[in-house]
């Protein structure tokens, strides 16, 4: 099957079985690796991307769905080799580990702040609900984000 997309800001067409989970679709054919494959089931988050502007799991989404619509991965945040606000938020207040669930984390993070600029603590702990992390714990990460709210940039 032929599915075209907006992959980071750009047209993608390819021809893949319209069965294929997106997850092995941008690993495997477009060569995105930041998008993670954890359980499987789309209870860790480790696969986030969002999927026209929402948090979606790469795991449980069929290459046929991601026809006529827009994915960004966390390759798709930095800029002109650049990192997004929230990217270096993380890096700042030590929200990085093993960088396993962090993908998803910066993303579910960024779809939140593009919805909510100012979140209160618990609107941020609702709009990472579904990311687990088991190296970091989610005070720094809930501290980058609270500092990217803070400087209004996300």
């Amino acid at each position: 099957m032929m599915i075209r997309f907006t992959l980071n800001g750009t047209a993608v067409a390819l021809e893949t079985p319209g069965s294929k989970r997106v997850l092995d679709l941008l690993r495997d054919e477009c060569g995105l690796t930041g998008t993670k494959e954890g359980c499987g089931k789309g209870e860790c988050g480790a696969c986030t991307i969002l999927l026209d502007g929402r948090v979606a799991n790469a795991c449980l989404l069929l290459a046929c769905q991601a026809d006529g619509h827009e994915i960004v991965t966390i390759e798709g945040l930095e800029h002109a080799g650049q990192l997004a606000p929230i990217q270096q938020a993380f890096v700042d207040e030590g929200a990085v580990q093993c960088g396993f669930c962090i993908p998803g984390m910066v993303l579910a993070a960024h779809a939140l702040l593009a919805g909510q600029p100012q979140p209160t603590d618990d609107e941020i702990k609702r709009g990472l609900a579904g990311n687990l992390c088991r190296c970091t714990g989610y005070r720094k990460i809930i501290a980058a984000v609270r500092r990217t709210a803070q400087a209004g940039n996300a």
